[in-house]
């Protein structure tokens, strides 16, 4: 059972309260993986009120906490949350981690109010936040179709940065567009999606050779999609990628959570001998891991579902 199976009901004003200062450690000593808790039980609440809880959240310092809060905003799918995702989107000294989110955030809810503001940042002098925005106004378009194309059936539940290609493809055949850097990224992030609805052994081994590719936006892709994938066979490409140390940290962020995901024995020892790395972002995504590792071996409700980008 995954938390969007829960069904939740409204609580009252002090359980806001609560998760208020929870989510944004007003006592200061709230450990991160339980703010992690506190926002994904928001996620599954998803109205208003919610959305102002995760907006305030943006005053911290984590950039692993921000690009979080980020990506449950576009999961909720609130146009409430324009405002608060076009402001950050906007905030240039912000790290490029939690803009991207923001833009791909805005990409998921699918307004297409929100392409102006997209269209601006297309020549952002960060790549991985111009890309994101090329990627965010190909979903919305493709969200407010007329003609709507019946897409397969998927078993995992986030809302994507683009859909999975309806062509009926071989592995092969779509490992072929996956790589191919001459194709638009909309297209190949398509073919990437199709590749995690198949979850076989093979699929992940395509996926896999996608970890040479020159955009970290990409990279940090896959291993996300590895970590909804969950395929034991997918863990020695992740233990590289967290382990090669001159790696975007946006990537090897998004391979540590992908392996406390899949939480087989053989990632525990990899994430406790990085909780320590230099990069903050790194050990911050480390420990949050290590708890989703202790969740996925305890058979209990799991917290936090389609964890992170």
């Amino acid at each position: 059972m995954t938390f969007e199976d829960v069904q939740i009901v409204k609580p009252d004003a002090e359980t806001y309260k609560v998760l208020e200062a929870d989510l944004c450690n007003h006592s200061g000593k709230v450990p991160l993986h339980e703010r992690f808790r506190a926002l994904f039980t928001l996620k599954a609440l998803a109205d208003n009120d919610s959305v102002d809880i995760i907006g305030r959240a943006f005053a911290d310092d984590s950039a692993l906490l921000k690009h979080e809060l980020a990506y449950v905003l576009g999961q909720m799918k609130n146009p409430h949350a324009h405002t608060i995702l076009k402001r950050v989107l906007g905030t240039m000294d912000e790290d490029p981690m939690v803009r991207h989110e923001a833009a791909e955030a805005l990409g998921a809810i699918g307004s297409p109010e929100s392409i102006p503001i997209l269209e601006d940042f297309l020549k952002d002098e960060s790549v991985v936040v111009s890309q994101t925005c090329e990627l965010a106004i190909e979903k919305i378009k493709y969200d407010n179709r007329k003609e709507k194309e019946a897409l397969p059936h998927s078993s995992y539940s986030s809302i994507d940065p683009a859909p999975p290609t309806t062509a009926e493809e071989s592995t092969e055949q779509l490992r072929d567009i996956y790589l191919n850097q001459k194709l638009p990224l909309f297209e190949r992030y398509r073919a990437m999606f199709a590749l995690r609805n198949q979850c076989t052994t093979e699929s992940v081994l395509a996926l896999a050779d996608g970890f040479d590719d020159p955009s970290a936006l990409f990279r940090h892709e896959i291993a996300y999609v590895f970590g909804q994938m969950q395929h034991p066979a997918a863990v020695p490409s992740l233990v590289k990628v967290l382990s090669k140390l001159d790696e975007a940290n946006m990537v090897r962020h998004e391979a540590a959570e992908a392996l406390g995901s899949i939480a087989t024995p053989e990632c525990y020892p990899v994430l406790e001998q990085f909780r320590d790395d230099k990069e903050r972002v790194v050990r911050e995504s480390c420990i949050v891991a290590l708890d989703m590792y202790a969740y996925e071996n305890s058979g209990e409700l799991q917290y936090a579902d389609g964890l992170s980008k």
